[in-house]
This record gives structure tokens, sequence and C-alpha cells, in this order.
């Protein structure tokens, strides 16, 4: 039979035993533990780095495009029959400085050269230009010389009524001192619109489409409601010329038809300048242009 001593020494090792077990056991569930815990991590740190890459923790969160630079509003063709779908102009990634080359080719005589501010009107500018690479204005005659002094353009009927299916806002509409509310310019203030201004014009006020105004004289409004969008730099005596047309009753009474065609036969529009758009500047002509056709 086993001593006392024997049975003593065999107990104290299976309590060891079970005691280096219990503590290997722990040992492997700590590391499992550990281990679970550092993929954890790892993930959430690739989590965060991907939304960090992607702008999530930005404080102006990245945009997905470019922004928006013009809003067209939709117009109704069935409602007004006068309307020519040609699709609307980019919204986004449009030129918002410099400036951008117009020429208008007229039976009167031409070319007239002009400049569109892409600062003051990036959106006139744009549309414009759309426009013109869709031949919208192209033989459209210039329906209106203005009590204003301007001569009125872009619309395909004739009406007055006539655009594009879509709109735009106003952009640059000129400021008048308080002070000077009459209608000619204070001592020392340049008119709102001098002479060689391009203007946008809406019918309504504020719903601006294809129309715009070349005043051939300065014109000097209490409120000025048209939006300035460029300046013409050449041909100025061609305007002038087509302002000193007779005109006759346009059917509502009110005697601004030109009694002989004015036909734009051409517009063309070239491509953006970081030059600025020359400052209007009143009353010189612009530079002498090819001699005009008979009217």
């Amino acid at each position: 039979m086993a001593s006392s001593r024997d049975r003593q020494r065999k107990l104290a090792r299976e309590k060891l035993d079970r005691q280096l077990a219990r503590r290997a056991a722990a040992t492997r569930r700590r590391r499992q533990i550990q281990a679970g815990v550092g993929v954890a991590v790892v993930l959430a740190l690739i989590v965060v780095g991907s939304a960090w890459a992607l702008g999530a923790f930005d404080r102006d969160p990245k945009q997905q495009a470019a922004q928006d630079v013009c809003l067209w509003t939709p117009q109704d063709a069935t409602a007004n029959t006068n309307l020519k779908d040609v699709g609307t102009p980019a919204t986004s990634g449009l030129p918002t400085s410099g400036s951008r080359p117009m020429t208008i080719n007229t039976n009167q005589g031409g070319p007239i050269t002009a400049e569109l501010d892409l600062a003051g009107a990036p959106c006139a500018g744009a549309s414009i230009a759309h426009l013109a690479t869709r031949s919208f204005y192209d033989n459209t005659t210039c329906h209106e010389i203005t009590t204003e002094g301007a001569l009125r353009c872009g619309d395909p009927s004739g009406t007055g009524l006539g655009g594009p299916t879509y709109s735009f806002y106003d952009e640059n509409v000129p400021t008048v001192p308080e002070a000077s509310p009459s209608a000619s310019p204070a001592p020392g203030e340049p008119p709102a619109y001098p002479k060689g201004t391009i203007a946008m014009i809406g019918n309504p006020p504020g719903n601006n489409g294809s129309q715009f105004l070349v005043f051939f004289k300065d014109f000097n409004p209490a409120k000025p409601t048209y939006p300035v969008i460029g300046r013409v730099t050449g041909g100025l005596d061609v305007i002038e010329k087509i302002g000193a047309l007779p005109t006759v009753d346009n059917g509502t009474g009110a005697k601004v038809k030109p009694k002989t065609d004015v036909l734009l036969q051409k517009l063309t529009v070239g491509e953006p300048s970081t030059a600025a758009a020359p400052a209007p500047t009143s009353p010189a002509s612009g530079a002498p242009s090819a001699s005009p056709s008979a009217g």
C-alpha cells in the first residue's frame, strides 16, 4: 500500500495540474479577447479612414458635383406658343469671371462687337452662348426701337412674348443714389445705362429669357430694372443708325416698330476670357464698323 506521504504528493500534484490548466484556459480566453478587440479596432480605423477620405468629417462636406451657378426655370410652351424649345444651358461649371466676346451682324450693317460680363451676369452669358450655338438668334428681327433709346432684339416671334422654354433671374441691376430720382443723371454721376450698354429685358420683368436691349443713347431711370450683361466694343455707329430709323405702330398703339425691318442675321459668342468686360463709358461711340447697307 502507498504510504500517506505518497498520497499527499499525488493529491498536491493533481491540485497543481488543475491550477495550471485553469491558468492556461484563462490565458487563452484573454488572448482571444485581445485578438477580437484588435480586429475591431482595425476595422474601426478602416471605416473612419474611409469616411475621412470621402470628406465625412469636413466642416463643409465635399460636394458630389460642381456647385450650381445658375437656375433655369421651365416655361410652358403650351401656354405661350411664342416660346421655342432648344434645351437648357448647363447649371454648373460655368465661368463666373472675366468676359466673353459676342458678335452681331445685321442687314443694317456690322459687325457689332461686344463683351459679355461673366462676373456681373454669368447666367446671362451662359444663356446667350447656349442660344447662339442653337442658332436661336439667327435671322430674327429686332422688333422694337424703345422710347428709352435702345434697340430690342432676341425674340424669334417678333412679338415681345417669345423666348426659350426657360427663364432665369435678374443679375447686375444698376443702383442709383436715392438723392437723384430725376430722369437726368446727377452731376458727376454716370447714367445707369450709358450708350453702348447691353441689358436683358424680361417679360414680365425679372423673367429673363433671350431678349436684350442695346442702348444707343444714355438712359438714367429713377429706378433701374434692366440687368446689365455687357458692353458694345465696336460698331456702335450701326446701333445709332438703327436707332434713328422711323418707327410705326406695333399693333398695340405704341409707335416703336422699325418702319424698315432690322434683321439680326447672325449672333455668335466666343470662348470665355480672363479679361474683365470693359467698364461702361458714356457718350463715346464704338469703333467704326463695316459700311452699313441701305435699310
